[in-house]
């Protein structure tokens, strides 16, 4: 902290006294005065009797949020010129607070040289606003004042106004440019694309987008920390702007996302696209002694008469980046509005506001399907009774049920599977609760769990207070992990896993065999269940290859003391052939097809289950 930097008054918006602790041992160099409010109200007070210069305000309070605190200061004449940052450790609360009317934000954990630049930003920002305001008010004084004598009142006029440029041009450059990489921003980027397009519109010309995705980006930054992360985000600036020209327009969109603007044809805009792409085949980012290799996906979209915003012109380059992703690190897409796979997914793009709209109306159906015990000696009694929950999409205005293949990969996409997620734990635990029926009727009920909802904090929490709220025992549920995308944190896995488990929760690891990492989770996850992937068993009977795998697969679960169970088992000659390699459970259509979660429908599967149990044994 510079002599010169300005101080000023603080006010931290915190529940958790260890987060205030930390915070005032970061900022007490740089205040003024800290104050400190521990819940919204307490907040609000003392804004409005002492007027912070800025407010460092959590998210998660009981009570009332940090999102209502901002938006009833940003509502109010007297406190809406106040900044807000917000401190949050979930990224979705990012959008959210820039929602709300925040300035910035804060990532937890917190890291000291991260907070105090993104607070000094604010102090400094405060301070020109406020000399601005007062050399307007000083202006407008001197210029009634010093009338009668004109040539000095010129010369010290044209000085303070000089001096007042130099703020403005100031302010409309922090506005305007990216704090890390001093590149234009986002909001610059739209002022540009809407003239471009006008133009365009106007002239018939053309242009070229790309949109430019860092691989690793993350990976450095979770790694090495946020400085080190902000290094390498100034260094790919460099590298990148050294094949632009004059005229290209360069900014960062935010997070590892960067774009380019050019005037040029499609032709020359991919060229620039392999050009950038080549130049970060020999870049390596270097840091503390350790090395990253860099890459990136460049989505390439002709800006032509048919683009009529900012807004369609990302929603183009966004579908480009997914389907490059899908290709793998390292592509150069280019959107083709004629592409079979590129109209498929366009027909996706509105998945986001119908998934909200269904979480938001309550439009998910909860259906089952049981699983069949293969062993001659099971015992069959309903209550000992499998299954498994599986979730459907109410379509409203066709009047029809989605199934999940429909609407998961867009959830995912959306980073709604989470939330999805909580929906089905939620309704499914609520539901074994109030319907007593249903405790003679089932034993375990297996749930899907995305390992995007293992990452989370608070998902053991989450669960736990639901068995308790509902009085369900937890040896009752068993959640399903699916490999739908990799487990990029194993230790956080096994650490939920645990604790789950050590409250009697079951772990079933689902769709196992169908990725490599799946024996690596099988060796490190402490599942008590695995699922053959149906797509070795539906054929197992005319693929000796797939037979050979299941059965390897079966002797590999046995040599780690695990239950097996089969996925789409759909003859009794497959059932037959799996009991003999030692398959626990079946689960597929030969037994059971998914239906709605009812007592009737539960009832009538605990009889077919002891009917089937009876023929195989038979057999």
């Amino acid at each position: 902290m510079t002599a010169s930097s300005p101080k000023g008054t603080l006010l931290i918006v915190d529940d958790t006294p260890e987060n205030i602790e930390l915070l005032h041992q970061v900022l007490h160099p740089m205040a003024g005065e800290l104050l400190v409010a521990t819940n919204g109200p307490r907040a609000l007070d003392l804004v409005m009797r002492r007027q912070p210069d800025l407010v460092l305000l959590d998210v998660m309070m009981p009570g009332m949020d940090g999102f209502e605190v901002c938006r009833r200061l940003k509502a109010d004449p007297q406190t809406h010129h106040i900044p807000v940052i917000f401190v949050t450790a979930r990224s979705e609360d990012i959008a959210a607070g820039f929602e709300a009317g925040g300035s910035d934000y804060i990532t937890k954990p917190i890291d000291t040289q991260s907070v105090r630049a993104r607070v000094r930003h604010q102090l400094e920002r405060r301070e020109l606003m406020d000399q601005l305001r007062t050399l307007n008010s000083e202006l407008e004084d001197k210029v009634r004042e010093r009338t009668s004598a004109l040539t000095l009142a010129n010369r010290q006029l044209r000085q303070e106004i000089n001096e007042r440029r130099y703020m403005q041009d100031r302010l409309s450059y922090m506005a305007t440019h990216d704090f890390v990489t001093k590149l234009y921003n986002r909001n610059a980027l739209d002022s540009h694309v809407s003239s471009l397009l006008a133009r365009i519109q106007r002239d018939r010309s053309e242009a070229v987008f790309l949109l430019i995705d860092i691989d690793q980006f993350r990976l450095v930054n979770e790694t090495c920390g946020c400085i080190a992360g902000d290094e390498l985000l100034r260094e790919f600036s460099q590298l990148v702007a050294g094949e632009l020209v004059r005229n290209d327009f360069f900014a960062r969109l935010g997070g590892d996302k960067f774009a380019v603007v050019s005037d040029v044809e499609v032709r020359q805009g991919t060229a620039l696209a392999h050009r950038i792409m080549g130049c970060l085949t020999d870049y390596q980012f270097e840091w503390e002694e350790r090395t990253f290799a860099l890459s990136a996906m460049i989505a390439v979209v002709p800006v032509t008469d048919k683009v009529v915003s900012f807004d369609q012109l990302m929603l183009m380059a966004d579908e480009v980046a997914y389907l490059a992703k899908r290709e793998g690190r390292g592509s150069v897409m280019l959107y083709q509005t004629q592409a079979p796979h590129g109209q498929d997914h366009r027909e996706t793009v509105n998945w986001a506001f119908v998934l909200l709209d269904g979480l938001r109306h309550d439009r998910f159906r909860i259906h089952f399907q049981r699983l069949q015990p293969l062993s001659p000696d099971s015992v069959s009694a309903p209550e000992n009774m499998r299954l498994e929950v599986l979730v459907r999409l109410w379509d409203e205005q066709r009047q029809s049920l989605v199934p999940p293949g429909q609407f998961i990969p867009a959830a995912e996409r959306f980073n709604l599977v989470a939330e999805l997620d909580r929906w089905v734990v939620r309704t499914v635990i609520t539901r074994l609760g109030e319907e007593t029926a249903w405790r003679g009727l089932a034993g375990v009920v297996a749930i899907n769990l995305s390992p995007v909802s293992i990452r989370e904090a608070g998902w053991s929490r989450f669960i736990q207070d639901l068995l308790l709220a509902h009085g369900v025992a937890p040896d009752r549920i068993c959640f399903e992990i699916t490999e739908t995308e990799a487990i990029v944190n194993v230790p956080r896995a096994r650490e939920l896993i645990l604790e789950l488990k050590n409250l009697g929760c079951h772990f079933s690891l689902d769709d196992f065999g169908s990725g490599f990492a799946s024996y690596g989770y099988l060796r490190d996850l402490p599942f008590d269940t695995v699922k053959i992937d149906g797509l070795f068993v539906r054929d197992m009977l005319v693929d000796d290859t797939h037979a050979a795998m299941v059965a390897s697969m079966v002797a590999m679960a046995g040599l780690s003391a695990k239950s097996v169970v089969a996925e789409c088992v759909e003859s009794l000659e497959v059932a037959l052939q799996l009991r003999a390699l030692g398959v626990d459970w079946a689960q597929g259509f030969y037994f059971h097809r998914p239906e709605p979660l009812t007592t009737q429908a539960l009832e009538t599967a605990g009889r077919d289950a002891q009917r089937d149990a009876t023929r195989l044994a038979e057999i």
